[in-house]
């Protein structure tokens, strides 16, 4: 019986030498000759570059699995204008001088031999990254005889640094028996079936835990035929982490040709699967479901690949593809998942709720890093909602995994194509790029002992550093919020309001946060003079200054409100006045040139506010708003909104927490209808509004002497 104890291993710290005597046991010299690197590739080969770390693959398995003939099929299918193809043991021998040079390697001792093996894989690299082809070698992980029933892990410190995949022939203990009872051109001693199963599934498993450690890609075949390694190998060689992105984003499209979507949507509701529709992650669910049915024997393989060196990479993400791929029961096992998960009843209320008041106007999309078949098992045969899409992962035949990355890049896709106005929904760090990319960001809190524990922190750093604006949904009974109200503030799914402002969003009406006072008797008075040709200079500067003056007093005072501060009255007593909300705490910012006049007028208004001027988003510095509550940006324009949203976004990031109030005398309207500046509002809530004296219909910008700049400094002979 094959002894699990007795494996030991050969990994050695010390570099190999490419010339250098080794000694054997039996007192033999034998030179190593140095290996030279193959001849350049021939012109026009797609390039590797030689600078970083090459592609090999590995071919594995134990004795007699079929490792040489798969890897000459694969030479046959592939050729060699790409690939380079290596026996192992061929490489090791070409170091010794002579024709028997692997018996002389037999005869060294273990620290020589495993010198000898790393000098061979390193060469195998070399010569890969010289010549700018994919190299695909054999090699063996362990080795066992019967004469001491005992193993020996031969598998180096080289092959960890240089392998970045791996394909393991992982073939029934009944077939390796019969080809190595049938293969009379090797001389191998009998193994049991027992014990060639025992052998395997060591060799397995544990090659299988270094290589999630190293993040390295690794795949079993129980029946490596040579087409489907070739495609995986194409899939391994040509599939980066844009075009990973790329195909994602074409099933999006073909989603939303196939739903009659894509000319164009209202608004999209884009949810996390696991962990924020329901309390379960239905990843953990499905590998506990293939251990009670003995399937696979590890419970929680997921960890091993995103707690080893990748993380949640999109290589970790690719490593789970493969894994869910090598199991011939996946379809079986989706729908035994689905009836073990339960959707919280609120976001079933609320998906119903969304689907019968706004129908095809508002469309409810679901990304998940977990298994899109079982999410749609779960929301089409579960709970009815067939006019739900999912877009999520599975096994590596199906073109693309979802990462985070690929959860921003779809928001982008829906908000730049198809002008939707999104609303993202998600529970952990893998969702934040989702989150901060949406319009609307919603952050989904479940009971404490299960919620994301790294969220906590990123969450922090997002709101308080990055820009993010969310607000946090609680599910469960006596859930505890995250962070505090202030920065992430709580609203409920069915709440009126809540409801409402997505319903608003599909005719995309004006935000709440914008305050305008267009066709007003004042605002046609006011405008009068600012729309007068025979007006600039100085006169037109005092028209603006009244503008600002006029909007401080009338709108700013509403937005930000009032304080009470005691005042001499003029008959000798003491009287109640009032004054900007935190005044002297406020500072005016205006955007120059053109802003500058409106400016004054609103610091006229607040004396006690503090005056910057700003051309450029550099010229703001975190000194002019330490200590201030509140900021207001004048500008005498806004067209398109992208300066405004600079500033803000760059304020920002200097003071998270403060007031933004941007005034102007004329607003595009459809700056805040759709677009940057529409998205930073929606985002911002209650923190940044907007005061105009007018909303305008007309998208015309001026130039030279119809430019509002020129026309306030008598410059209008310049462009």
């Amino acid at each position: 019986m094959l002894s699990i104890g007795s494996f030991s291993s050969d990994f050695s710290d010390s570099p190999p030498s490419d010339f250098t005597t080794l000694e054997t046991s039996t007192n033999i010299s034998f030179e190593i000759r140095q290996a030279n690197a193959s001849a350049p590739c021939e012109p026009g080969l797609p390039a590797i570059e030689a600078s970083l770390k090459p592609i090999v693959i590995g071919v594995y398995g134990i004795s007699g699995c079929g490792k040489s003939t798969l890897l000459g099929q694969l030479k046959e299918k592939l050729g060699t204008f790409r690939y380079q193809f290596c026996e192992g043991a061929e490489v090791i021998t070409s170091f010794f001088q002579g024709p028997h040079g692997l018996d002389h390697f037999r005869k060294l001792l273990p620290e020589q031999k495993t010198q000898i093996r790393e000098m061979a894989i390193r060469k195998v690299a070399r010569d890969a990254a010289v010549n700018k082809k994919i190299a695909i070698v054999t090699g063996h992980f362990m080795f066992w005889s019967n004469k001491g029933d005992e193993g020996d892990v031969v598998w180096t410190q080289g092959d960890l640094e240089t392998y970045t995949h791996i394909i393991y022939l992982d073939l029934p203990q009944e077939t390796l028996a019969s080809r190595r009872e049938k293969d009379l051109g090797k001389t191998r001693e009998h193994i049991s079936e027992e014990d060639l199963l025992t052998w395997k599934c060591f060799e397995r498993d544990h090659l299988r835990r270094r290589c999630y450690e190293a993040g390295i890609l690794f795949t079993a075949f129980k029946s490596p035929e040579v087409d489907s390694v070739t495609r995986l190998v194409d899939d391994w060689v040509n599939v980066t982490e844009d075009l990973n992105v790329s195909h994602a984003l074409a099933h999006l499209d073909k989603l939303l040709k196939k739903t009659h979507h894509d000319t164009g949507l209202g608004t999209v509701l884009v949810m996390d699967g696991d962990k924020t529709l329901t309390d379960e992650d239905t990843g953990n669910i499905f590998w506990k479901v293939a251990l009670n049915r003995q399937i696979y024997l590890n419970p929680d393989p997921l960890k091993a690949i995103f707690g080893g060196k990748g993380g949640y990479s999109f290589n970790a993400f690719r490593q789970a593809a493969l894994l869910y791929g090598e199991l011939n029961e996946f379809d079986d096992l989706c729908p035994v998942v689905a009836k073990l998960v339960t959707v919280y009843p609120e976001f079933i209320k609320f998906m119903e709720y969304v689907a019968q008041d706004a129908g095809s106007r508002v469309k409810v999309l679901v990304v998940t890093c977990g298994l899109a078949r079982v999410w749609e098992i779960i929301l089409h045969n579960g709970y009815g909602l067939e006019h739900i899409d999912v877009i999520g992962g599975g096994c590596l035949s199906d073109s693309f995994v979802v990462t985070p990355s690929v959860k921003s890049a779809l928001v982008s896709r829906l908000q730049n194509k198809y002008g939707a106005r999104v609303w993202a929904f998600g529970d952990s760090v893998l969702d934040l790029p989702m989150l901060a990319r949406a319009d609307k960001a919603i952050v989904v809190v479940g009971a404490e002992g299960s919620r994301s524990r790294s969220m906590e922190s990123a969450l922090m750093k997002a709101i308080d550093h990055e820009g993010l604006r969310a607000c946090q949904v609680l599910l469960g009974e006596m859930t505890p919020p995250r962070l505090d109200a202030s920065r992430l503030p709580v609203i409920q799914l069915q709440d009126q309001d809540f409801l409402h402002s997505i319903m608003r969003g599909v005719t995309h009406s004006l935000p709440d946060n914008v305050v305008h006072l267009t066709d007003t008797p004042a605002a046609r008075v006011l405008m009068t003079a600012t729309r007068d040709a025979s007006i600039s200079g100085p006169e037109l500067r005092r028209a603006h200054e009244k503008i600002g003056w006029f909007l401080a007093t009338q709108c700013i005072t509403k937005v930000i409100g009032l304080e009470n501060r005691e005042i001499a009255h003029v008959q000798g007593y003491t009287v109640t006045g009032h004054s900007l909300r935190n005044e002297a705490h406020t500072t005016i910012i205006a955007l120059m040139r053109g802003g500058e006049p409106m400016a004054f007028g609103v610091n006229e208004a607040f004396p006690q506010a503090s005056f910057v001027h700003a051309k450029h988003t550099a010229d703001l510095k975190a000194e002019h708003l330490q200590g201030q509550e509140t900021v207001v940006l004048v500008d005498s324009v806004v067209n398109s909104g992208k300066s405004v949203v600079e500033f803000v976004q760059h304020i920002r990031g200097l003071q998270a927490e403060l007031q933004i109030v941007v005034v102007a005398g004329v607003v595009q309207e459809q700056a805040v209808l759709r677009g940057e500046l529409y998205e930073q509002l929606y985002r911002e809530g209650e923190r940044l509004k907007i005061v105009a004296l007018r909303l305008s219909k007309n998208k015309f910008t001026g130039k030279g002497g119809t430019d509002t700049g020129n026309r306030l400094f008598n410059t209008t002979w310049l462009d």
